[in-house]
């Protein structure tokens, strides 16, 4: 089964090796018919403290790093893979 790849803001750089990551959806209300912003935060795995503050990222699904880390950083907004940062 295919991993999901998630876009979105780095919101909080202050872990070891943890960023928090905003992440954005929009859809169409089934009966107001009006586009709907919602968003969820999500912690994931940044092995080279390489994501800032205000990036956009991209984060895929993995295995559990800890209770709330189950992402983990893919790339970040130059392109840059994060295992080839480190």
């Amino acid at each position: 089964m295919p991993k999901r790849v998630l876009q979105g803001v780095v919101v909080s750089d202050k872990g070891e090796k943890t960023i928090v990551v905003k992440v954005e959806r929009r859809f169409t209300h089934p009966v107001m018919k009006k586009t709907v912003r919602r968003s969820k935060n999500y912690h994931a795995h940044d092995e080279a403290n390489a994501a800032k503050v205000g990036q956009t990222v991209f984060i895929e699904e993995c295995r559990p790093y800890s209770k709330t880390k189950t992402w983990k950083l893919v790339e970040d907004n130059a392109g840059v893979a994060a295992d080839a940062a480190a």
